[in-house]
């Protein structure tokens, strides 16, 4: 019997299925608020990666979930790429991951279950590298395939990364290059070369956890890993939580080769659309920057690189710091001023 691709299963693949920036805003406002204690040391206040809670002097708790549908049709790579993008929301808190929960929604009159134990082994399979148990998990029968996990991870209160902790002068650093979510559009539509798949299975599978090394820096004073909203929705996030303005050097931004030639010739995912109607009001870019350009910056990346904001003497240091991890593409992008918070781009070719 054939079974159908993963990626025909699902209307979208990977971050790209976030709700839209705005439309999000639009629906939380209706929330009211919850309880809030005084070890809540980081909650819903600044569109930070994960919650933090204080345990005691030396220890806080770091917890999250993320899931999505298939970005690929490999089974073991889906729940690799889930499992890593889970994860990467505690490395980018400064944490250290300790154990994780699977999150498991399958459609079980569509999918063999030889399908679905694959998925389940790609995602432990990263957790083992990660050195952390999948402790437990839930498991529902859905329409779409649906995979990722609740991690939680330790950090020390004082070393904790917010949103809102950058600093006006400080440097801008990505430690992946952009272009995952053309990648997977392209893969829709059978565009995408075999070493195209190889690096964005790569890239999606490598592990952030330079940021627990990072976390131990006194001169890097935020962190946020770039996902679903894109380079620009996720340094937005930071502008807005520090109150401060950015500028990007689009010549400085990392990107994958083969990613920018099929921008070039259109491809790219509903995705990136909606996260500049969300957000680009609060976005310059130079005049006549052409529209691929735009949707790289805005592309969702799944399991993406980390975007810190650090001291611009300490740049080399975390630069370095990202080398020795494996991470060749990072690079310094840009840097934070004081003023509202907007995104000026320049220096588009």
């Amino acid at each position: 019997m054939e079974f159908p691709k993963l990626t025909s299963l699902a209307h979208g693949g990977g971050c790209g299925c976030k709700i839209a920036p705005s439309v999000l805003q639009d629906i939380m406002a209706s929330v009211p608020a919850g309880i809030i204690p005084p070890q809540l040391l980081v909650g819903t206040e600044a569109s930070d990666d994960a919650a933090v809670y204080r345990l005691n002097d030396t220890q806080a708790l770091v917890a999250t979930t993320d899931f999505f549908t298939p970005i690929v049709d490999d089974p073991y790579d889906f729940g690799r790429i889930a499992a890593t993008n889970a994860i990467s929301d505690i490395y980018a808190m400064g944490g250290t991951p300790i154990l994780a929960l699977a999150l498991v929604g399958m459609p079980l009159d569509k999918l063999p279950l030889e399908t679905i134990g694959r998925i389940l082994e790609g995602g432990a399979s990263v957790c083992r590298e990660a050195g952390i148990p999948i402790a437990g998990g839930h498991s529902i029968d859905v329409v779409e395939p649906i995979y990722g996990l609740v991690a939680l991870g330790l950090v020390h209160p004082d070393q904790v990364k917010k949103n809102a902790a950058a600093r006006a002068g400080d440097v801008l650093i990505l430690g992946k290059p952009l272009g995952i979510g053309i990648f997977s559009a392209a893969l829709k539509k059978d565009l995408l070369s075999a070493e195209g798949y190889a690096r964005m299975v790569q890239l999606t599978t490598q592990l952030n956890r330079v940021g627990a090394q990072l976390s131990a820096m006194p001169e890097v004073h935020a962190m946020t890993d770039v996902t679903g909203f894109g380079l620009l929705g996720h340094l937005l996030e930071m502008c807005c939580g520090s109150g401060l303005s950015a500028s990007v050097d689009y010549a400085s931004v990392p990107m994958i080769p083969e990613a920018v030639q099929l921008a070039q010739q259109g491809i790219a995912t509903g995705a990136s659309t909606r996260n500049w109607a969300s957000y680009g009001a609060d976005v310059t870019l130079p005049e006549g920057t052409p529209e691929w350009q735009q949707k790289l910056l805005c592309d969702p990346q799944t399991s993406g690189g980390l975007l810190v904001s650090c001291k611009a003497d300490a740049a080399e240091a975390v630069l370095q710091v990202f080398r020795e991890a494996g991470f060749d593409a990072a690079a310094v992008i840009g840097q934070l001023e004081n003023g509202d918070p907007k995104v000026n781009v320049r220096s588009i070719l």
